[in-house]
């Protein structure tokens, strides 16, 4: 049964999370969307204020397959991500 999670994460790039996909096995399939066995994530990004005069990237990524693949899969990005926004 397909799952779809959508995560969201601050301080990264869509060029970075889509190199993370990528070395988490997935490959890039357009300009927005990583594919590998069992599940796609495609990605969007946004500038989001944070107080009075900061602005950040907000990547959000949805993941879409296969239960027991996604579990994993986010698990690990979240944690290459989190690294990299700080």
């Amino acid at each position: 049964m397909a799952t779809r999670v959508e995560r969201s994460f601050r301080g990264i790039s869509e060029r970075l999370a889509i190199r993370y996909l990528t070395n988490l096995g997935g490959e890039q399939v357009d300009d927005d969307t990583v594919a590998g066995e069992d599940w796609t994530a495609t990605l969007s990004s946004e500038k989001v204020g944070i107080g009075p005069s900061l602005q950040l990237t907000e990547v959000t990524v949805v993941f879409e397959g296969d239960e027991d693949r996604l579990e994993p899969l986010v698990e690990k990005f979240a944690q290459k991500a989190m690294r990299a926004g700080g």
